[in-house]
Order: C-alpha cells, then sequence, then structure tokens
C-alpha cells in the first residue's frame, strides 16, 4: 500500500551528502505524488523520542533544491541510541524506567508515519531496524530504509557509502594548504590525521586525492619548491601494524635530505596500543554512547605525532585533523550522482514498502538494491593490498 506519511532523519557525525540526500528525498517525492505528506525530524532519533519535527510544507519542497549547495545537516544530527535507555534517561530523554523504543514508537504511531527515511551510518540504520521489529511486534506497519551515510566507507555489504569520495577530496584540499607549513621550519614532522576509526579507507583516499593534485602543480626545485618535499612520505592505517623502529630509520633519512617530513595517519592506527597503555596506568577510557572510544580525547595523533618526533629527530612537529573540515562540505559531482541513483531507489522501495538500506551490494554482483538490515554492519576493514594503495606505496617508498 502507497504510503500516505513519509518522515527522514539523520543521525550520527556528519558527512558530505545529507544535506543533498534530504533534498532529493523531498524531491522525487514532489516529482512522483505531491500528495503524501512529508515531515522531518529535527536532530535524529532525539527528534523522534520529543516529538520535534519539521512540516515539509509547499514552500520547502519548492526549495529543497538548495539544500544541495550546503554540507551538514539542515534537520541536525544526534548520536541518540534507542537501546541505550540508560544514556537516553541521562539526556532527559524519556523518564526514568521507561523504555525508549516504546516511546519512539508511541510518537510514529501519533504521527502517523507509515514510511521512515534514516540517512546515517551502521548504528543509525541498525537502530532504525530494531526500531521497525519492534513496531512490527506490535502490529503497526512501519517501513524503515535507510541511506548509508559515513565518511569511512566502512559499512558492509556497501561498495560505496554516501559522502566518502567527497570527504577524501576535500582532506586532499585542506592538507594541500597545511603542507606548506614544511617551510616554516628546519626539520618539520607534519602529521595529517584523518578520521577512520576501524578503516584506513578514507586516509587512503585523501593521500591518493592529495598526490592527483600534485601531479597537477609545476614544481621549481631549484628555490626548494618540491614535489619531493611537500609528497607523501608515510601512510598508516588500522589495517596495518606500525613497525615504528623501521618506519623511523626510513624517515630519519628523508628528514635529513628534505628537512621536512609529510605523513598521513588514520585516527584509527594504533589505537589498541593507546588504549592498553591507558588501562595500563588505571586512566578511564573514554567512550560514547555506542562504546567507542572517544578518538578526540584519545588523540592519536598527537600520540604518534610524538613517538615518531623523537625516534626521526624533528625539531618541530604540526599535527593536522581535516576531519571537521571535510565531512561538512557539499557532496562533490561523483557523490551527487551516487546520491541521486540512491534516493531514486529509496523512494521506489518506499512506494512497495519494501525495507533495507539503499547501496551497491557487494555480496550480490555490486547491484543497487535494498540491502537487507540483518546485513548490514559497521568496521568492514579496507584492503591494504589493492592495487592502487600497493602502487602508492610504492611510489612513496613505504614498505
Amino acid at each position: 500500500m502507497r504510503p500516505k506519511k513519509v518522515a527522514f532523519l539523520t543521525a550520527g557525525g556528519l558527512a558530505p551528502c545529507l544535506s543533498s540526500a534530504l533534498a532529493g528525498l523531498i524531491q522525487r517525492y514532489t516529482e512522483i505524488d505531491p500528495s503524501i505528506e512529508l515531515l522531518a525530524y529535527r536532530n535524529g532519533y532525539q527528534g523522534v523520542l520529543r516529538g520535534d519535527r519539521i512540516p515539509i510544507d509547499d514552500t520547502l519542497r519548492a526549495e529543497a533544491a538548495r539544500l544541495h549547495a550546503f554540507g551538514g545537516s539542515p534537520i541536525g544530527n544526534s548520536r541518540v541510541k534507542l537501546t541505550n535507555r540508560e544514556d537516553c534517561e541521562k539526556r532527559g530523554l524519556v523518564a526514568p524506567g521507561e523504555d525508549p523504543q516504546e516511546k519512539a514508537e508511541r510518537q510514529l504511531i501519533a504521527d502517523g508515519v507509515d514510511v521512515l527515511h534514516t540517512i546515517g551510518g551502521d548504528d543509525t540504520n541498525t537502530a532504525a531496524a530494531e526500531l521497525a521489529a519492534h513496531l512490527a511486534e506490535s502490529g503497526r506497519d512501519l517501513t524503515v530504509i535507510g541511506l548509508p551515510k559515513t565518511i569511512d566507507n566502512d559499512v558492509f555489504p556497501i561498495r560505496q557509502s554516501l559522502g566518502a569520495a567527497t570527504a577524501a577530496e576535500q582532506g586532499a584540499l585542506f592538507f594541500r594548504n597545511v603542507v606548506a607549513e614544511t617551510g616554516a621550519n628546519p626539520r618539520m614532522l607534519i602529521l595529517h590525521e584523518v578520521m577512520g576509526r576501524n578503516c584506513g579507507w578514507l586516509t587512503a583516499a585523501t593521500a591518493r586525492e592529495y598526490r592527483r593534485l600534485l601531479d597537477r602543480e609545476s614544481w621549481s626545485p631549484g628555490i626548494g619548491l618540491s614535489r619531493e618535499r611537500r609528497e607523501v612520505h608515510g601512510v598508516y592505517l588500522p589495517e596495518r601494524e606500525i613497525d615504528l623502529a623501521a618506519e623511523a630509520d626510513r624517515l630519519r633519512g628523508l628528514l635529513d635530505r628534505l628537512d621536512g617530513v609529510n605523513l598521513f595517519l588514520s585516527e584509527g592506527a594504533g589505537v589498541s596500543s593507546i588504549v592498553a597503555e591507558m588501562e595500563k596506568r588505571g586512566e578511564e577510557v573514554p567512550r560514547d554512547a555506542f562504546g567507542h572510544v572517544r578518538l578526540d580525547k584519545v588523540n592519536p595523533g598527537q600520540y604518534f605525532g610524538r613517538q615518531f618526533a623523537e625516534a626521526i629527530g624533528a625539531e618541530k612537529v604540526l599535527v593536522q585533523k581535516s576531519g571537521y573540515f571535510c565531512r561538512s562540505a557539499p557532496a562533490n559531482g561523483e557523490d551527487l550522482r551516487l546520491i541521486q541513483a540512491c534516493v531514486d531507489l529509496a523512494v521506489e522501495c518506499a512506494l512497495r514498502r519494501e525495507p533495507g538500506v539503499i547501496g551497491h551490494d557487494e555480496d550480490r554482483g555490486n547491484v543497487l538494491r535494498a540491502i537487507e538490515f540483518d546485513r548490514i554492519a559497521g568496521g568492514k576493514p579496507f584492503d591494504p593490498e589493492v592495487d592502487w594503495f600497493r602502487a602508492m606505496r610504492e611510489a612513496i617508498g613505504q614498505p
């Protein structure tokens, strides 16, 4: 049965797709059937629990295309998890002892929602699946259709998540300016910390995009403007152990010759070692509502910056994080094409009430389809032996 009312929410961290995905959904529903009512919940699942919603009226439908020019999420995000009752109570979203899923169920029923589009990562979409299952047990027919948002590109079994390509491109642009600091001090170590908790794809892809920018530059080595000095000299990922001693030997030679070294580090690389040290010292490891280590508190970039600086004899260390810069950008052309394809299918699935997460299914020949929720999981690792990454390591002289 065709839905009468459709709701949208965005959740988790930002990615360069949220605004465009929301715009695309509004535009597509308006094209297909403008009689279908649309609403958006503010700040993800927090908005559902609070009944905080925005009716998408004719004016907002007509203005939807404007959202494509902006990053972020105009309707707001949060990291509220409906199955974490303690955290929801702490935030004041439910009363003591109240079940967040049951409260969300009551709100969705009160709002008359037939289809819920969730734009988020694996946590967002699996939480939506749990909510749909909870509603089904109560005899309520709610179709949940997810769109996969994460700059980490680490969702099983989805080939490419929305926003990841833009994030890599923006991270490269960020470092193109930062790398000029190599001339700000003798024996300079610049460490570019890139987002990626368990997956190194974004770090590797950002390094690749940055080297493509270098390919387009014109150089003047005689005055010190050389590609070699602005090159990527090392890329470190969660999927590969960091041999600090061996890398120190290699990088020390580069520093002696070039007077500067530039490293790309995934924020998740070596975190297990940092956590082990903290626990050994009896320190509490900060974690979020989903149980993830708070990487902003652990600060892997500063840790490895100190380790490498001491090992190679750097005089000055500059640690720069591109995460908030790149994840807040508007979607680029590559992502816009992917978003449009996913949005079109998401609306088709909504009209026939087919649930799932929209993406190219790596286990089904990379066909774009509504992937079953029970097959969605985060933490998909990057394969550091793919041809393009091996070729890049060889080009920069990193084993």
